[in-house]
């Protein structure tokens, strides 16, 4: 057995027999943990940047994109961030140990359901080193190991972020080991970590298309994915235009590089003469690259011409693909052909449009008149999430406290025998 594969077992026997003692903890030691992990980040700011200015320094050096470049940043605001992610947590009821469904069947037993955790979670991620801190946050609350393994480009953050949970974890008493990191970022080292079935129990993976589809061809682990952002605002004929420009401004412009980040702006053709222009002149204060569909190049000349790929393009920059459509359902055909069923927002002041919307747009996320970067857990009151999932099942949408549980039937009897 090779010394990788010998390492992640390892690794992995240590969090399984952690996760069975966090399991049983109480909240309030939970919660102590996660308070000492907010004291060490605060007290360890300088470090923390220190660390990530190498990962920065790297990537300039490889020539990442600034939006990608923005995602690796660990400034004092993205360390309060952080901070806030873990208090935020820590004012979350915990799910573990609630009895739901309980009913009495004739016999008089009475049978529900109990949440427990699921056990041991290995999330595979690239780029951004504060999901660390937002994962670990929800797996310790949620009495859940988790193995970690980042990407290269954020390799000394991620070492230095997961040395500071367990330092908070041993300051509270618990076992260190609910957190471990996977320090090697080869290829390999994912391919043998989603084989290790008998000590994980799913598999998260947070990426690029390549890396997800890696994850779901090789891994032996059920597999909860989050996939692609290609993320939709269609602007409706009845649509409060000056509403439109702010939601769609905020939704390109506001973060590129994250996954809720709009791709495709769809505009109806009643609106688009009296639409585009405005908007593209707040695009351009921005230098947001537009690409345009035959009829919005006749309205706006002077921008790319957009290709067939275009359409179902995850950009994580400063760049738009924009369609005129001739009506709602064409806006909806559109974002359910291209899209990647993650968030997808309509602009409309018709009622009855928006909720057709709603209904027929198969993603996570839909939106009636806002920004689809709302999708996020901390913003949906989850305070924090494991990632958004594009799939249907056992979740969609932002993973939470209790999407990192499962139902335990529980049963109360009183002596009955079955005849």
């Amino acid at each position: 057995m090779d010394k990788l594969k010998t390492d992640l077992i390892e690794k992995a026997g240590n969090v399984k027999q952690a996760s069975r003692e966090l399991a049983s903890v109480n909240s309030g030691l939970k919660n102590l943990a996660l308070q000492y992990i907010a004291e060490e980040l605060d007290k360890n700011r300088e470090e923390i940047r220190n660390e990530n200015e190498k990962d920065l320094a790297e990537g300039i050096h490889k020539g990442l994109s600034k939006a990608f470049v923005d995602r690796l940043t660990l400034n004092n605001k993205r360390i309060d961030e952080m901070i806030r992610v873990l208090q935020d947590v820590i004012r979350l009821n915990d799910p573990i140990g609630e009895i739901f469904d309980m009913n009495s069947m004739p016999n008089g037993l009475k049978v529900g359901k109990m949440r427990v955790p699921i056990g041991v979670i290995g999330i595979i991620f690239e780029s951004r080193p504060n999901v660390c801190i937002e994962v670990s946050s929800l797996t310790i609350k949620s009495g859940n190991g988790v193995i970690l393994r980042g990407g290269s480009d954020a390799i000394h953050s991620n070492i230095l972020l997961t040395g500071l949970i367990k330092k908070g974890l041993k300051k509270a008493g618990l076992p260190a080991s609910c957190v471990e990191i996977i320090e090697n970022t080869e290829r390999e080292s994912v391919s043998q970590l989603v084989q290790l079935k008998d000590y994980i129990d799913i598999i998260v993976p947070r990426g690029g298309l390549q890396l997800i589809r890696f994850v779901e061809e090789h891994s032996r682990i059920p597999v909860i994915r989050h996939d692609l952002g290609i993320c939709h605002t269609y602007v409706d004929e009845f649509a409060n235009l000056e509403m439109a420009v702010h939601i769609c401004y905020n939704a390109k412009v506001q973060r590129p590089g994250v996954c809720n980040a709009m791709e495709t702006m769809l505009v109806h053709g009643s609106v688009a003469e009296a639409f585009l222009p405005v908007m593209k002149e707040e695009f351009d204060k921005s230098g947001v690259r537009l690409k345009g569909c035959e009829k919005t190049i006749r309205i706006l000349p002077d921008i790319e011409a957009a290709a067939e790929e275009d359409w179902s393009t995850e950009y994580l920059d400063l760049v738009l693909s924009v369609k005129i459509v001739a009506n709602l359902d064409e806006a909806i055909n559109h974002i359910n052909d291209y899209g990647s069923h993650h968030s997808d927002s309509i602009v409309t002041e018709h009622y009855s449009n928006g909720m057709k919307f709603i209904t027929r747009v198969d993603s996570a996320a839909c939106f009636i008149n806002a920004s689809t970067r709302f999708n996020d857990g901390n913003e949906f009151g989850l305070g924090a999430e494991m990632g958004i999932s594009n799939q249907k099942l056992h979740v969609r949408g932002p993973m939470g406290l209790k999407d990192l549980t499962a139902p335990k039937y529980i049963i109360f009897g009183n002596g009955q025998v079955r005849t």
